[in-house]
């Protein structure tokens, strides 16, 4: 049994109101259940009740046994003062308040909905499962899931906005720092996301917007930065970049002691470091004002168009600077756009909206819902179950669900979840 599910029967009256007594006998009609606490303190604050014939209203305290309240030390707590029903799963102590004043308590583990607790006892057996209603999604029906998905999608863009709202307070409002900061992140890819971002962080944006123009010198700012300019490498264009970069080290006074060493290994070489720092070095070179282009774009195609940009010229033959390799032209391709589209541009959108103030109805769902869906393992698996993923946001969504709701036992928060206990 655990205590979370005691607040969901409470919460939803899966009690049979009409013979409900506390344990010393007294009559309990319930007229308001509170609402639901999951900060410190009382459980649900602003219940209302009838105990007998008087009108309570406060807090009500839910325990699996009365000598938790104790256990948990409440009774030092003013914040329980104005508790009025101890609700429990097994009496076994009396409680009192802080002042000595007894608290009326209500045992539930024989005035439970059966149904209820047999689904909660299927939901949560002792079974190895992947997730804990893998037995039974396939019964929801489809139109709690979408609207669940669509809920998970929203969840995952907020805790981004979080992250946003973090980058835009140390960028001083500038929301083009921001946005290249968030690039540079997801230009890393999960091995080099650290990385990049504190390559990124750095350098003022603005020496970045100085030296736009000259490619050479954005190459140098970001290789140089990244501590990839030190060694002694005979190669043309490596000391043309090595004297750049001590050229713009002494003019912007530029230290890197903060900066994540980058990884290479087991990484496919056209996600090489070197290839992505280059690429990003060639897109702000050739996009200026990018945030104000991007924060306008509706569909996909128009990114893709944003995003065609190659390494430049010198790596086409090479993948580092210490060997030359054949002949490839290292372009972004569409499907590294996509992930820039749903780690960058979406929670980007949606957090400048929210940012202006402005009503949610203003964030468009095109841009995520053109693209496929993510290819992973959590994803597979859920599609295995009958969750099949068709778009981005069914595969974000997805994502969102596994880590916060079913690896952290969260189904009586989850609309799944709480459909099957309620079958």
């Amino acid at each position: 049994m655990r205590e979370n599910f005691l607040h969901y029967i409470w919460k939803y009256k899966k009690i049979d109101l009409r013979r409900l007594f506390t344990t010393n006998k007294e009559l309990v009609r319930i007229v308001s259940v509170g609402e639901h606490n999951h900060n410190s303190g009382p459980d649900f604050f602003n219940a209302q009740l009838y105990i007998d014939e008087q009108l309570w209203a406060g807090n009500v305290e839910i325990h699996l046994k009365s000598s938790d309240w104790y256990l948990h030390h409440h009774e030092q707590d003013k914040n329980y003062d104005n508790v009025i029903l101890h609700v429990v799963w097994q009496h076994d102590s009396e409680v009192f308040r802080k002042d000595n004043t007894s608290i009326p308590t209500l045992e539930l583990q024989n005035n439970i909905n059966k149904k209820a607790l047999q689904n909660y006892q299927k939901l949560f057996s002792k079974q190895q499962k992947w997730i804990n209603c893998e037995n039974d999604i396939k019964g929801v029906h489809d139109f709690i899931i979408n609207n669940w998905l669509e809920r998970l999608y929203f969840e995952r863009l907020e805790r981004k906005y979080l992250e946003v709202e973090d980058l835009l307070k140390a960028s001083k409002n500038n929301w083009e720092a921001v946005l290249f900061k968030m690039l540079a992140k997801n230009f890393g890819l999960k091995v080099n996301s650290d990385a990049f971002l504190s390559i990124a962080n750095s350098f003022d944006f603005k020496i970045l917007q100085k030296i736009q123009p000259k490619l050479l010198s954005l190459e140098a700012l970001f290789f140089g930065q990244a501590e990839l300019l030190q060694a002694n490498v005979e190669d043309a264009y490596y000391k043309k970049l090595q004297r750049e970069y001590l050229y713009l080290k002494q003019k912007f006074s530029l230290t890197n002691s903060s900066v994540v060493p980058l990884q290479f290994f087991r990484l496919r070489p056209t996600n090489f470091p070197t290839i992505r720092l280059s690429q990003l070095a060639i897109l702000y070179h050739q996009q200026s004002n990018l945030f104000s282009k991007i924060i306008k774009v509706k569909t996909v195609d128009e990114l893709y168009v944003i995003f065609n940009v190659a390494a430049s010229a010198y790596w086409e033959t090479h993948y580092t600077f210490n060997k030359a390799s054949k002949y490839s032209k290292k372009q972004i391709t569409k499907s590294f756009v996509d992930l820039l589209i749903i780690n960058t541009i979406m929670p980007l959108q949606f957090s400048y909206i929210k940012h202006q103030g402005k009503p949610i109805e203003d964030f468009s769902w095109a841009l995520i819902q053109q693209i496929a869906s993510e290819k992973n393992n959590i994803v597979a698996k859920y599609n295995q179950l009958g969750l099949v993923s068709k778009t981005a946001l069914n595969s974000q969504a997805l994502l969102q669900l596994k880590t916060e709701y079913c690896n952290k036992n969260k189904c009586l928060q989850c609309a799944i979840g709480n459909t099957l206990l309620n079958s």
